[in-house]
């Protein structure tokens, strides 16, 4: 009896109820298996189009394209001006002339000395308070403040008088000073005629080696200077040679230009002639057609 299914509630058989609490309990189990959460808690969807923007790129790739194409075309028109002298005259012999240009000039030198005339009236302006008046001014009644004082400006500069008693303590100080001064004299005799035969092998030694030292730093000297006049001369010689260089560099540059305004010159004299010619031909060409016109009028009359 303990083996067989024990159900809850009472019925009347107990395989069937088993049965039907099974279903039961698997269509539980199935609904909480299959069960929609009532919040949506899963990350968003992501959109390739949004990430990766091919219009974009489709667009950069073009910029790209036509800013090599570009540099490429610039490139060539530059190697060819490089190889040949190009095929575009940049002269422009255009002289800037301005309309107002007297006005201006004319305005600028008005305000220039009216500028002049106020700052002469500035400098010979005399001033209306004496300065030199002040000062003495003040010097006298700085006198009178000492006078009225009872420690006058600058009191513990002075020099107070002497008494006998400060001079009585001088001179008994002078003579203890001469007396030290007596001994030490007595003292230092003794010790040096002592010490003068030692320091006298020790000064000749002393004396020797700065006589070699002063004849290397001699030496020194005279190289140091020596080398010092070869670069100036160096660098002289540098300077004299790039000064005529530039003077070449200079002719050069000012024949080419005569050569230029030669040519020039001779091209306006040609296109003169030129012109000259045609006006001459057109004034020829008038008078025959007059000629013919008046022939033909006497013709008719």
């Amino acid at each position: 009896m303990y083996r067989s299914y024990q159900s809850i509630l009472p019925t009347h058989n107990k395989l069937l109820q088993k049965r039907w609490d099974n279903t039961y309990y698997t269509e539980h189990r199935r609904k909480v298996r299959d069960v929609q959460p009532m919040v949506d808690t899963k990350a968003p969807p992501t959109y390739m189009h949004l990430h990766l923007k091919l219009k974009k790129l489709q667009l950069e790739e073009e910029r790209l394209a036509t800013i090599e194409r570009d540099n490429r075309i610039l490139l060539e028109k530059m190697s060819y001006i490089m190889r040949t002298k190009g095929r575009v005259d940049n002269r422009n012999n255009y002289e800037y002339k301005s309309l107002n240009r007297e006005k201006r000039q004319r305005e600028l030198l008005r305000v220039t000395k009216e500028n002049q005339a106020i700052l002469y009236r500035i400098n010979m302006r005399r001033p209306e308070y004496s300065h030199q008046k002040w000062q003495d001014d003040w010097e006298e009644n700085q006198k009178f403040m000492d006078n009225i004082s009872h420690y006058p400006s600058e009191w513990w500069v002075k020099e107070q008088n002497a008494t006998p008693r400060d001079e009585e303590e001088q001179t008994e100080e002078e003579e203890d000073t001469k007396s030290t001064k007596s001994t030490l004299q007595s003292t230092t005799k003794d010790t040096t005629q002592d010490t003068t035969k030692d320091t006298t092998q020790e000064e000749e030694d002393r004396r020797q080696k700065e006589e070699a030292e002063k004849k290397k730093e001699a030496d020194r000297k005279k190289e140091a200077e020596k080398k010092e006049a070869e670069k100036k001369e160096a660098a002289e010689a540098q300077k004299k040679k790039d000064a005529e260089e530039k003077k070449k560099k200079e002719e050069e540059q000012k024949a080419v230009e005569e050569k230029k305004k030669k040519e020039e010159e001779e091209e306006k004299a040609a296109q003169k002639s030129a012109q000259e010619s045609q006006a001459k031909e057109v004034s020829l060409e008038d008078e025959s057609k007059d000629g013919e016109q008046k022939e033909a009028t006497e013709s008719h009359a």
